[in-house]
C-alpha cells in the first residue's frame, strides 16, 4: 500500500508496526525540511507514547518549537516539523496542537496508551485524507490507490458520487466514487479505536463520529464581529504584510523553492515577495497554450521580466494534451473534471526539474472576490430566486449535468415554463452555476451532515460574501486543492498556497466590501497593492487563470479519444448516464452549434476512469 504511493515520497520509505494493537503505519518522504535521518517517518514521540505518520508542512514549527521548550522539557532530535508536531501531540494533544498549527497536513497519529488512532486534516483541505472499511480492516491513506492494494478490496461505484461529479466536476467529502469509503472533511478529526471493528459506516454513523478541529463558518462570525474600521490604505498596507508574512513561512525549505507564475494579480504578488525576501533568484513558471484567446505567455514573460526571475515556460498543445489525458486517471485516481488539471501536470513537470517546492496563487479569488461569478451573481440572483427553492434544487443536483434525479427533459420544461412566467430568457444557463449563485439556500436543501453551515448573518449580506463562502467550503477543499496536490505529487513536487493562510483569509473576512470590490471587478484591496508594487498594468489585467481551450481540443487532437468513450456510452451500455441526452450534446458540440466542453470533460473522466478501474 506504501509502495504505491512512491511517488509522492519519492526520497525515503518506512513502515511501523505494532502486533499487539493490530495496527501498521506506512509513510512514504518527500525530503523538504531536515534532510537527514532525523526527519524520517513513522515517528515516535520521544515518550514513547505517539506514533506520527505525517504528509504535509508545519510552516509555524519554528514557533512552536519554543513554545514547547517554555512549558516542558524536550530534547530535539533534528530539526524536522514532523517531530514537532509529534511532540506538540505529546504535550497539548491532539485538538490543541491543531489548532495552533499553520500548515497544509495530513496526518496518522497513534497512542499506543490508548490503541487508538487519530486522523486529522488541515483547514482547507490542501492535503488529502481517505479512510473506510475494506474487509474487517480500517484503511487510511493519501490516495485510493492504496486501497486497491488491499486483498480484501471490492470495486464499486458509488452512484450518488456521479452525481456531485457531473454537477461539481469533483466529489465532495465526505463522498468518494466507492461507497462505504470516505474523505475525511478539512478542518476535521477522526478517532479510531479497535472495537470500531464493529461497526460498517454509512456516511450519516461516518459524520457522526467526525469532530470539526476548525470550523470556516465560526471563523467568519468571529471576523463579522471585529470588522476593520481603519481607512483605505492601511488595510491595504495590512493586507500587504499579512501577505508577506504567509509567503515567508511558506518560503522556509532546505531544498530549492520556485514558483508558478500567470502574470495575474495573485501569482505576481506571490513572486514579488518571493523576490524581496530571497537572497538568491527566484525561478518562475508558467504555461502557455498555441490558442492565443488563452495564452498567457507574454504577460507571464514580461512580469517576470520585471521581477527579475529566471524563467521557464512550458507549451501545452492539443497534441500534448492528448498524452497527458492517458495519466490523468491514474494522477488523479477518482474522477475529477477541472480541465486545468492537464496544464497543471504539465507545470508540475517542468518546475520539478528545477525546484522541490513551488508557491502558487490559487486561493486569492475565492479570499478577496476575485471571480466575475460574483459580481455577475449580484444581478443574477435577483431573477434566479423567483424560481422555487425545488426547481433551484433539481438544477444543482443535475439539471445541467447528466445527473441522474430527474430526467434532463423534465428539469428543461419546468425552467422553462418558470422563466416564461419571470421573465427570465436562457434559464437553462443558470443550471451549471447554481451553486454559486443560489445563496444560503444552497446549503440549507443539501442536507449531508458533512456541508458546512453558512454563517447566519451571510443571509443578510452582500450576495457575493455568500458565493465566496460557498467556494472556500466546497471548492477549495476537494476542487483546488485535489488538482494542486494531484498534479504535484505526481512528480514529488510540493506546492504551497499562501493565499490559503487562515490568518489571511481571516482579515479578508474582517474587510468592508468596498476593499474587495468595486463594482467594475474584484480584489480591489490586491489590485492596489500590486499597482504599488510597480507592477500597475497587472492590476488592471482580467482574470484569466489557468484557461483551457478544450472545447476546441474535443473538436480536434481529443476528437478520436472522446469519441471513443462517448460511444458505448451512447448506445447504453453504463446504466447511470443518460445516453440520449450525451448523444444530443456530442453532436451539438462537434457541430459547433453550441460549446459543452466542460460539461463533455467531467463525463469523459468518469468514462476514462471506468475504463481503467471498471464499472
Amino acid at each position: 500500500m506504501g509502495g504505491v504511493l512512491a511517488h509522492r515520497g519519492p526520497d525515503a520509505a518506512g513502515v511501523w508496526r505494532n502486533d499487539d494493537c493490530s495496527i501498521a503505519l506506512a509513510h512514504r518522504r518527500l525530503r523538504v525540511v531536515e534532510l537527514s535521518e532525523a526527519g524520517a517517518q513513522p515517528m515516535a514521540s520521544a515518550n514513547g507514547r505517539w506514533v506520527l505518520a505525517f504528509n504535509g508542512e508545519i510552516y509555524n514549527h519554528a514557533s512552536l518549537r519554543k513554545s514547547l521548550e517554555s512549558t516542558a522539557d524536550v530534547r530535539w532530535r533534528g530539526n524536522s516539523d514532523t517531530e514537532t508536531l509529534v511532540e506538540a501531540i505529546a504535550s497539548w494533544g491532539v485538538k490543541d496542537a491543531l489548532q495552533r498549527c499553520n500548515g497544509m497536513f495530513a496526518f496518522a497519529a497513534f497512542d499506543t496508551r490508548s490503541g487508538a488512532l487519530t486522523l486529522a486534516r488541515d483547514r482547507f483541505g490542501e492535503k488529502p485524507l481517505y479512510l473506510g472499511m475494506v474487509g474487517q480492516d480500517w484503511v487510511a491513506g493519501s490516495e485510493l490507490k492504496a486501497f486497491r492494494e488491499h486483498p480484501d478490496w471490492r470495486h464499486v461505484v458509488e452512484p450518488r458520487a456521479l452525481d456531485w461529479l457531473l454537477s461539481f466536476g469533483f466529489i465532495p467529502a465526505p463522498w468518494t466514487i466507492h461507497p462505504g469509503i470516505f474523505k475525511l472533511p478539512a478542518g476535521a478529526m477522526i478517532r479510531i479505536a479497535r472495537a470500531d471493528r464493529l461497526w460498517r459506516p454509512d456516511v450519516d454513523v461516518f459524520m457522526s463520529r467526525v469532530e470539526r478541529w476548525w470550523d470556516l463558518g465560526d471563523m467568519v462570525q468571529r471576523a463579522a464581529q471585529d470588522p476593520w474600521t481603519g481607512s483605505e490604505w492601511e488595510a491595504q498596507a495590512l493586507v500587504g504584510e499579512a501577505l508577506d508574512r504567509a509567503v515567508g513561512l511558506r518560503h522556509q525549505a532546505d531544498v530549492p523553492v520556485g514558483a508558478l507564475l500567470s502574470g495575474g494579480i495573485d501569482s505576481s504578488l506571490i513572486v514579488s515577495s518571493m523576490v524581496r525576501m530571497s537572497a538568491g533568484g527566484v525561478k518562475t513558471f508558467t504555461v502557455a497554450f498555441d490558442e492565443p484567446d488563452v495564452n498567457e505567455e507574454r504577460v507571464a514573460a514580461d512580469t517576470a521580466c520585471r521581477l527579475g526571475t529566471d524563467h521557464t515556460t512550458v507549451h501545452l498543445a492539443g497534441g500534448a494534451a492528448l498524452a497527458s489525458v492517458q495519466r490523468v486517471v491514474d494522477v488523479f485516481d477518482e474522477p475529477f473534471a477541472d480541465v486545468a488539471q492537464l496544464p497543471a501536470l504539465l507545470v508540475a513537470d517542468a518546475a520539478r526539474q528545477s525546484v522541490t517546492v513551488a508557491l502558487t496563487g490559487d486561493g486569492g479569488d475565492e479570499a478577496f472576490h476575485g471571480y466575475q461569478r460574483y459580481l455577475d451573481g449580484e444581478r443574477n440572483w435577483q431573477a434566479l430566486r423567483l424560481f422555487p427553492w425545488q426547481v433551484r434544487r433539481l438544477l444543482a443536483l443535475g439539471g445541467g449535468g447528466m445527473g441522474r434525479i430527474v430526467p434532463p427533459g423534465r428539469v428543461s420544461a419546468a425552467l422553462n415554463r418558470q422563466a416564461s412566467r419571470v421573465g427570465v430568457q436562457g434559464a437553462e444557463a443558470y443550471a451549471q452555476a447554481l451553486l454559486r449563485f443560489s445563496g444560503s439556500e444552497s446549503i440549507n436543501f443539501l442536507d449531508d451532515p458533512a456541508w458546512p453551515r453558512m454563517p447566519g448573518w451571510l443571509s443578510g449580506s452582500g450576495f457575493g460574501a455568500r458565493c465566496r463562502f460557498l467556494d472556500q467550503a466546497l471548492l477549495l477543499p476537494e476542487g483546488i486543492t485535489h488538482k494542486l496536490d494531484r498534479s504535484s505529487m505526481a512528480v514529488g513536487l510540493e506546492l504551497r498556497c499562501p493565499f490559503l493562510d487562515h490568518e489571511l483569509i481571516n482579515l479578508a473576512w474582517r474587510l468592508p466590501s468596498s476593499l474587495l470590490c468595486d463594482g467594475r471587478s474584484g480584489k480591489t484591496v490586491l489590485r492596489n497593492l500590486v499597482a504599488e508594487r510597480g507592477l500597475a498594468d497587472v492590476s488592471q489585467r482580467r482574470k484569466q487563470g489557468f484557461d483551457v481551450p478544450i472545447g476546441a481540443w474535443l473538436r480536434g487532437a481529443l476528437f478520436d479519444w472522446a469519441d471513443s468513450l462517448f460511444r458505448p456510452a451512447m448506445q447504453g451500455d453504463d446504466p447511470l448516464l443518460d445516453a440520449q441526452w450525451l448523444s444530443r450534446v456530442w453532436r451539438q458540440h462537434i457541430s459547433k452549434r453550441a460549446d459543452h466542453g466542460y460539461v463533455l470533460w467531467a463525463t469523459l473522466m468518469y468514462l476514462a476512469w471506468c475504463d481503467r478501474h471498471g464499472r
